[in-house]
């Protein structure tokens, strides 16, 4: 048998691909199936192309030339000697990192640096590094629709419950598979139970500081979270960022990929637009915790909390932003590409923020809480407390 030439791609068709998937325009299922690629390699090339433009604008390609003598050659040998402790370092910590990101680590076009070494580097095969693993099929991206709409009417379903659930619609399936289709989704069952997060092992976890809190007034906290949205052809991640005592959305974001950047620009834009609230609570997803999250919270000055043990409550109200997101909005248009999904959720957040009324705010809109509109209450509702007590 002859020997099989992995395919090679230009630089130019990389950076073509990872530009429309930085676009969010279509899912990585439409891009894989139009450029007759794989969905993990243009993830890859995404986040290198993200990472190469902040390499591009850091200056750390200018560097000086020290003229050749003893004292430069004795710099350099002491230098030599860092760089080898500190290579011994990484290579150590990069074993606390998952297999995924690091073979999203490995360059196949690095000059001087076979994959082969680069593998060594990372504590990885080689065979691992070449496996591409095979997409979601369509049947599985319709459980995966039916699994979101049932975990929208019921947030409590688990693995288990949700197998019941889809037996009696007439689909047999098992329980692990429906347990690594919610796992892909993000998709965990609100109830109270010991601690099952598992932060990533390089993050700094932040305490929770809302726990027995009066939440009174707007910008006192805010909080953030990501969905999942099924569309025709494969599905897209939304974030939001919400003010906890008005409910209103300051910020979204759309990304067809788990990375960090699309909750950083919904951050920026939040606290760009509103100003910055005293607290922000988020869960310990790694979107959250990373440096590039809690840089911009710490650089603002503002205090980071984090959800913990017996905290299962509170991700309710965003809990119910996603199901009237969902309902109202997503399952109504089955949106065919991202723009279609974003100009659709844009229209849906101007309603839900300037015109729908809720009870919980005495029949103010999100907008007439936060600015701190009164209005006479409506009949058969009390007039709003304007304020929410957190559980001890």
């Amino acid at each position: 048998m002859g020997k099989v030439t992995r395919k090679r791609y230009r630089a130019d068709f990389k950076a073509k691909v990872a530009f429309e998937a930085l676009k969010g325009d279509q899912t990585l299922a439409e891009l894989a199936a139009k450029h007759s690629i794989h969905q993990t390699m243009i993830a890859t090339w995404k986040h290198q192309a993200i990472e190469g433009m902040a390499a591009t604008f850091s200056g750390k390609g200018e560097a000086a030339s020290p003229g050749v003598n003893e004292a430069a050659l004795e710099k350099l040998h002491a230098k030599i000697g860092q760089l080898v402790v500190e290579r011994d370092f990484l290579v150590r910590a990069s074993g606390r990192l998952s297999v995924d990101r690091r073979r999203q680590m490995i360059e196949p076009e690095q000059p001087g640096l076979p994959i082969a070494r680069q593998c060594e580097l990372l504590a990885i095969s080689r065979s691992t590094f070449y496996y591409t693993p095979v997409g979601e099929s369509p049947a599985n991206l319709a459980l995966m629709r039916l699994i979101d709409e049932a975990f929208t009417e019921c947030p409590f379903y688990g693995a288990r419950q949700m197998v019941r659930h889809l037996g009696r619609q007439g689909h047999a399936v098992g329980r692990n598979r429906v347990s690594r289709l919610m796992a892909k989704m993000g998709l965990s069952a609100i109830y109270q139970k010991p601690k099952t997060t598992v932060p990533h092992p390089g993050h700094k976890i932040y305490p929770y500081l809302l726990r027995g809190l009066v939440i009174d007034r707007p910008d006192q906290a805010w909080c953030a979270d990501i969905t999942y949205l099924p569309m025709r052809r494969g599905f897209l991640y939304l974030v939001a960022i919400m003010d906890w005592h008005s409910r209103k959305v300051l910020a979204w974001r759309l990304s067809n990929t788990m990375h960090a950047d699309f909750c950083v620009e919904a951050l920026e834009e939040a606290l760009a637009r509103y100003g910055r609230p005293e607290i922000f609570n988020t869960d310990q997803g790694s979107q959250f915790t990373g440096t590039a999250f809690t840089g911009v919270l710490k650089e603002a000055g503002i205090k980071i909390s984090m959800d913990g043990r017996g905290r299962w409550m509170d991700n309710v109200f965003i809990e119910r932003l996603w199901r009237s997101i969902k309902y109202e909005c997503v399952y109504l248009h089955a949106f065919e590409t991202g723009s279609e999904l974003r100009a659709g959720l844009s229209r849906w957040v101007g309603l839900y923020n300037e015109r729908r009324p809720h009870s919980a705010l005495g029949g103010r809109t999100p907008d007439e809480a936060y600015r701190g509109n009164e209005i006479a209450p409506y009949p058969g509702h009390a007039p709003d407390t304007a304020s929410i007590q957190l559980a001890a």
